[in-house]
């Protein structure tokens, strides 16, 4: 099994920076990708960036891109998102999520989940 934590969240103003972080711990051999996910009220859960651990191939959402980066940091098993230009659509609660080889990192199918960090972005 993976546990997962995330960290980093908080309130900043429109236009600023966070960096989320997120910990894996666990049997983490065999992570085929790790992800980030955002849930916000009255919206589904989006899948804000995914990287590759293999690979290092990174995708993000639309919205974000430009304005986040998602890293992985192997030596210290953990995720990383690096949010600038922050906006207040931004406002939701992140979630870190990790799926095993031969599985993909979905809503519907990413095996690890944290229980979330909350960011909030005001105007």
């Amino acid at each position: 099994q993976v546990q997962l934590e995330e960290s980093g969240g908080g309130s900043v103003q429109a236009g600023g920076s966070l960096r989320l972080s997120c910990a894996a711990s666990g049997d983490t051999y065999s992570t085929n990708c790790m992800a980030w996910f955002r849930q916000a009220p009255g919206k589904e859960r989006e899948r804000v960036g995914v990287i590759y651990i293999g690979s290092g191939v990174t995708r993000y959402a639309d919205s974000v891109i430009g304005r986040f980066t998602i890293s992985q940091d192997s030596a210290r098993n953990a995720l990383y998102l690096q949010m600038n230009s922050l906006k207040p659509d931004d406002t939701a609660m992140y979630l870190c999520a990790a799926s095993p080889s031969g599985a993909i990192c979905t809503a519907s199918t990413a095996k690890y989940w944290g229980q979330g960090t909350q960011v909030t972005v005001s105007s």
